[in-house]
């Protein structure tokens, strides 16, 4: 970090490629493009996709809003579909439903989530996208380092780009990998690596092979309009760093999951995450549901126990509602909502910490 903030370079130099670089060696794709954080990574990857006025995307309502805000950042409109109550991700036999009753016309793409770190299985959205002629973008921000296995049992990363055009990731200090701000997008395609790159410097070049004209070692050319969406030099020596811990950090936090699941399986009043042999959660959250998860919040936050609810329904905050969502609409969202509450998880949570939050929970329960 200091040798980079003494050297000639602290944003635009060669600390990104670096970066870049080492995330899609861990990642297992071909290509990364560092962004600003993890929104502009949805965002640029929605103009790379040509979203636009009279397209309509689908995803899912259990989500942070940026994963549906980017459709509409570009002109397109949101179609939400509800999730599975035992995954918490977005239901693949509705995506289809959706598509079967418009027969696909009405639809050009879909961003599923994985959320709190549970890998969506991409093989079989992927199967249902290329029936209907639909891309996908991957928004993997919880789920670094997680995987599902395919048909044949192979491992699939979380966005490799095998089963998905495009996937994002997020770098804010509560994610497994942090820059302090910052994003990432993953492609295995070369032309929208190539376009993404000069999206995230206001749609600039200075390739000579791209340029239209050359007037000397000056000379750049703004070829379409982008945003000024670039990460520095000093964040991402940052990101070489946590990768470099990764894996330590992603097993601390498959062990806190560990410990907490087997605190609360035989507790009824409590229901925990599911988990299933075919993928390997990667936890940014721990999540359980109770009934009396407004008493058990301020229980906990009475005994210095922080814990948070991911996340109100997209399709349920006031700016959504007025597009025409209401309650009601996405039951099994909606009830999740009711009940969810997400533990402290983090690397650094020491087990006399979490034993803490563990006797607190069984005390409330009684």
């Amino acid at each position: 970090m200091v040798s980079v903030l003494h050297s000639d370079l602290i944003t635009q130099g060669p600390v990104v490629d670096s970066f870049e670089q080492d995330f899609a060696q861990y990642i297992g794709s071909e290509y990364a493009v560092a962004v600003a954080n993890g929104t502009a990574a949805l965002h640029l990857s929605a103009m790379a996709l040509d979203i636009g006025a009279g397209q309509t995307v689908i995803t899912t309502p259990l989500t942070f809003a940026a994963s549906a805000n980017c459709v509409l950042y570009t002109g397109g409109h949101i179609q939400f579909v509800d999730i599975d109550p035992e995954t918490l991700c977005m239901d693949l036999n509705q995506v289809e439903d959706v598509l079967k009753k418009s027969e696909g016309d009405a639809y050009t793409g879909v961003i599923p989530v994985d959320f709190a770190g549970y890998p969506v299985d991409l093989e079989s959205l992927k199967a249902i996208a290329d029936k209907f002629g639909l891309w996908i973008l991957e928004d993997a921000c919880h789920a670094p380092g997680g995987y599902f296995k395919d048909s044949g049992g192979t491992i699939q990363r979380c966005g490799n780009g095998r089963f998905a055009d495009l996937a994002i990731f997020s770098f804010h200090p509560v994610k497994h990998i942090t820059t302090g701000e910052g994003g990432m997008i993953t492609t295995n395609d070369r032309d929208k690596y190539e376009r993404l790159k000069r999206l995230r410097t206001h749609g600039i070049t200075k390739d000579p092979e791209l340029l239209l004209e050359d007037h000397g070692g000056w000379y750049y050319e703004l070829q379409e309009l982008g945003y000024n969406y670039r990460l520095t030099d000093f964040q991402s020596v940052l990101g070489i760093s946590q990768l470099k811990r990764a894996e330590a950090g992603l097993q601390k936090r498959k062990d806190i999951a560990a410990r907490y699941s087997t605190a609360f399986k035989n507790m009824p009043e409590i229901i925990i995450p599911k988990l299933s042999g075919q993928v390997s959660h990667a936890f940014h959250l721990y999540v359980i549901q109770v009934k009396e998860r407004k008493r058990l919040y301020d229980f906990l936050r009475k005994q210095n126990i922080f814990t948070q609810v991911h996340y109100v329904p997209v399709h349920l905050q006031p700016f959504y509602r007025s597009l025409g969502w209401k309650k009601g609409d996405f039951p099994h969202v909606e009830d999740y909502y009711e009940r969810c509450l997400s533990l402290p998880m983090f690397p650094t949570l020491t087990e006399e910490e979490q034993d803490y939050v563990i006797t607190k929970i069984k005390e409330f329960f009684g």
